[in-house]
């Protein structure tokens, strides 16, 4: 499966919001976001869905509009990566897991590992062909 990574590195391709999903996968995601804490209640399919990174879309660690600013498509493109901005994502994301890993399933935690919680590992990727 190709990479199909966010601004701050996630790997769309395994994202269980990231579009094309049918209802039934929303639902799931929006219950599983529930259960994890990500949400306080179950999210409408509309609301949980994503179709990447844009400056319109909300972003956690404010990344979207800096990769915007520099024309690139992910830190990993950008001459200042590594900066503060992202470290301090990399930190937080890494608080996550171990809730995640709790909670879930070991399949579901797979997914979300693969999707969120390699960010470092694929940023340095794209930074290691550049």
């Amino acid at each position: 499966m190709e990479k199909i990574l966010s601004a701050c590195g996630n790997d769309c391709s395994f994202c269980p919001r990231f579009l094309p999903k049918t209802d039934s996968e929303l639902k799931q995601t929006a219950e599983l976001w529930m259960k994890i804490g990500y949400r306080d209640h179950v999210a409408t399919n509309k609301e949980i869905s994503c179709t990447g990174c844009t400056p319109e879309n909300w972003c956690r660690y404010k990344i979207v509009n800096c990769v915007a600013e520099k024309e690139v498509r992910n830190c990993g493109e950008c001459l200042n990566y590594p900066c503060e901005n992202i470290l301090s994502c990399f930190e937080t994301t890494k608080t996550f897991a171990p809730d995640c890993k709790r909670v879930c399933s070991n399949e579901e935690y797979e997914m979300l590992r693969k999707a969120f919680f390699c960010k470092e590992k694929n940023l340095n990727e794209v930074k290691s062909k550049k």
